[in-house]
């Protein structure tokens, strides 16, 4: 069964609230001081229809929190024509093939990598629809078929709302949030301390958005260890391989990382450097493939797996299950609330949820049942 056709949808979804909070609602891209990285007011995505010649269609979402036509342009120019013809039932050698066309140029990462990743997840989830078999199964089984998962973000300005968002969580079931904080480390453990007065039982988790540098994240680290936090994530600037080793070999709790890395080559480099103490893959970055390979050379230095998902939608919330699913060594997964509502608009049935876990989509293929009359409408839209 070869491939016939390679189509990319630009999705840009305006919301109620933008991603991580009402009070940054605005058209256009912008900076949430302290933080570093662009956001955009709205929920913007990455879809690709890989379809077969005998009309079955498989999905794809490339994470692209802003500008997606830039990894579209890189899915049409580039990888489509080299796609089509291919053999739709192989998603594997499709994928290293796809891989190496700009290999040597440095394009394992950024706005090339997420483009892979979005097409790599639809011909996972084409070949699943040609076998009949859900993608989990291809992957060789699921280790679990409910994936635990935490609460990322209490979308609110005060401690007192965050607080009281966080007693919520916790009366609806949810055991485990993630603060996004950065905002200076006494400020920081005011909110953990806020959360945890409100919310006792929850346990406590911190993104710090990369804004520290080594000195700041090691009194962090202590601050909540001191606390019984859970982990630390992003502390200090992404490409600082050594100082996220020395954080890791002196913190009291785990350091996790990953979200902005896009490949096993350079998860490899942070495992090898002990950076990490749980790994990050954000499948809508690496792709189904790629992240399968990274959780198995974490899992063999006996790092377990936690999958970011933020802006993603349907299908990369569905992509990232199946391989939290077949993932053997696996901490949790991220629930975003408001992305994971926006989300469910491309899908005819949003995905089983709970604030403290996900069920596994059945198949065939990713078992996320596109409504593709919706993402037409919606890309004309945006």
């Amino acid at each position: 069964m070869l491939i016939r056709d390679i189509r990319t949808f630009v999705v840009k979804i305006k919301a109620d609230d933008a991603y991580l909070g009402s009070e940054d609602l605005q058209d256009g891209y912008f900076l949430r001081e302290p933080w570093r990285s662009i956001y955009s007011g709205r929920f913007e995505t990455l879809l690709v229809r890989v379809t077969a010649e005998d009309g079955t269609a498989g999905w794809g979402e490339g994470l692209a929190p802003v500008a997606p036509e830039v990894p579209a342009a890189i899915v049409n120019l580039l990888l489509a024509p080299a796609l089509q013809g291919m053999d739709a039932t192989r998603p594997r050698p499709a994928w290293s093939k796809l891989r190496d066309l700009m290999r040597e140029r440095g394009h394992l990462v950024g706005h090339q990598a997420d483009a892979l990743a979005a097409v790599d997840i639809a011909l996972w989830d084409l070949a699943g629809k040609l076998a009949g078999c859900s993608v989990a199964d291809l992957l060789g089984g699921a280790f679990r078929t409910d994936v635990p998962a935490y609460v990322s973000g209490l979308p609110k300005q005060t401690d007192d709302e965050k607080a009281k968002l966080a007693r919520d969580w916790a009366e609806k079931g949810a055991t485990t949030v993630k603060l996004h904080l950065g905002r200076g480390i006494d400020a920081d453990l005011a909110t953990v301390d806020a959360v945890r007065a409100a919310a006792p039982s929850l346990r406590i988790a911190v993104d710090a958005h990369w804004v520290y540098p080594l000195h700041d994240a090691l009194r962090l680290s202590e601050g909540l260890a001191e606390r019984d936090g859970w982990f630390l994530e992003a502390p200090m600037a992404p490409e600082d391989v050594a100082g996220h080793a020395e954080l890791a070999a002196r913190s009291r709790i785990p350091i996790a990382h990953g979200e902005a890395l896009r490949n096993r080559y350079e998860f490899n480099q942070w495992l090898d450097a002990g950076a990490l103490h749980i790994a990050q893959p954000d499948i809508g970055r690496t792709g189904m493939t790629e992240g399968l390979i990274i959780a198995e050379l974490a899992a063999a230095r006996g790092v377990p797996v936690a999958p970011h998902h933020s802006t993603g939608m349907g299908v990369a919330l569905a992509a990232g299950l199946h391989v939290a699913a077949a993932a053997e060594h696996l901490a949790a997964f991220e629930y975003q609330p408001k992305s994971t509502e926006v989300g469910s608009r491309i899908v005819r049935e949003p995905l089983s949820c709970r604030p403290d876990g996900f069920g596994l989509p059945s198949g065939p293929g990713l078992g996320a049942d596109v409504d593709e009359e919706a993402v037409v409408q919606l890309a004309k839209e945006s």
